[in-house]
């Protein structure tokens, strides 16, 4: 009763965030089900069973990571939400249960349509194509698709739970934001990034022998060798964990010297927001590069493409850019105070328009450093 009257509450873009994760968890216990019906339908014995399964878990993965950025922006979206529930009674673990319970109702739902369209498509309604992907002519055990659908609600759920802080959930709780970044966080993903191009470029370097066991890639992407494949992945990382400190130091830059208000403005914005907009920025980066190195790899190497995987990617991407979008909606509602102080002191409209595409502007350049050298490392490591 209570997700039902909060639901009468639901502005749009609390309905949009519900509706995707819905739409997310059926398409997550889609792939789930279809390896089920594939396990099913394969003789006894089979190994590609647990490989289907393996590849369930990107797109799981990207709907708990999405998950738990809504959750984490419900408090700072909707603080009247927390109020009202606060002079309820409720407490701290008690509403950020409440989040975590909202999360997992929209992936329920969503789960428990794909499983109704699997069992009505199942009751020889779906055609010879579709037959060895929901296991058709064989008995199917009822534990086996119940145990598949709760994961996807249970692991969103569990997620959006663990995103909330405690502190954060109560009205006038909230702990500081910090904007700085320590020694150990700057120089881990530096060491990982030098050791990493290090180790890719003596793979990769004229001459180079071979390791003589070559990894097999998914997706029909061919062949790389443990050394290429090892220094691309620890690049990868502390590209990904030197986003936000990046991001900082190009605040910094914007407001080097004697800044114009414009450059001031848009730079501190930055700098204070580099913490929060790090992650799910490189996150977002990352998969695009994974993204565009595949279709690229594709395009070169005609009849290698992969159907699951385009579909799977296209999941991770939508799950990825929702997580920014909603990120991007927790800060400007942060900051919509300062900027209505700006305005209340005869700050021009265009002078906060400006900064924002300043902003957009510093960040845009970092992910192109970023995502642009993870997808060139990529590419190379690919034979």
């Amino acid at each position: 009763m209570f997700y039902l009257r909060l639901a009468r509450g639901y502005r749009v873009l609390d309905l949009g965030r519900w509706l995707l994760t819905a739409l997310a968890g059926a398409v997550v216990a889609a792939f789930l089900l279809r390896a089920l019906g594939r396990a099913m339908s394969d003789p006894a014995g089979g190994t590609a069973a647990l490989a289907r399964l393996l590849w369930c878990l990107p797109p799981l993965a990207a709907v708990a990571w999405f998950a738990a950025v809504a959750a984490r922006a419900v408090p700072a979206r909707r603080p009247e939400r927390i109020t009202g529930l606060t002079a309820a009674g409720a407490g701290a673990a008690r509403i950020r249960a409440l989040i975590a319970g909202e999360v997992a109702l929209a992936c329920t739902l969503g789960s428990a349509l794909t499983l109704l369209l699997f069992l009505v498509l199942r009751n020889d309604i779906a055609g010879p194509s579709l037959a060895p992907e929901l296991g058709m002519g064989v008995a199917l055990p009822a534990a086996a698709p119940v145990t598949l659908i709760a994961l996807v609600p249970f692991t969103a759920g569990l997620a959006a739970a663990g995103a909330v802080p405690l502190a954060e959930t109560l009205p006038g709780r909230r702990r500081p934001a910090r904007t700085g970044f320590g020694v150990l966080r700057i120089a881990l993903p530096v060491g990982l990034a030098v050791s990493g191009l290090a180790l890719e470029l003596i793979a990769l370097r004229t001459g180079a022998a071979v390791d003589g066991r070559p990894i097999n890639l998914p997706a029909g992407l061919g062949t790389t060798s443990w050394a290429a494949l090892g220094g691309w992945a620890a690049c990868a990382l502390g590209l990904a964990m030197l986003t936000g400190p990046l991001l900082s130091w190009a605040g910094r830059l914007l407001a080097l010297g004697r800044p114009t208000p414009l450059r001031l403005l848009a730079g501190r914005g930055l700098t204070a927001q580099a913490r929060r907009l790090g992650p799910p920025l490189a996150v977002l980066a990352l998969a695009l590069a994974l993204v565009l190195t595949t279709i690229r790899y594709w395009i070169g190497e005609p009849g290698s493409a992969d159907a699951l995987p385009a579909v799977e990617a296209g999941l991770v991407l939508g799950c990825t850019a929702a997580a920014v979008v909603s990120r991007l909606a927790e800060l400007r509602t942060d900051r919509q105070d300062v900027a209505e102080a700006l305005l209340r002191l005869g700050a021009a409209p265009r002078l906060l328009v400006g900064a924002v595409a300043l902003r957009v502007l510093a960040v845009g350049t970092v992910l192109l450093v970023t995502g642009g050298l993870t997808a060139v490392l990529a590419a190379a490591g690919l034979h």
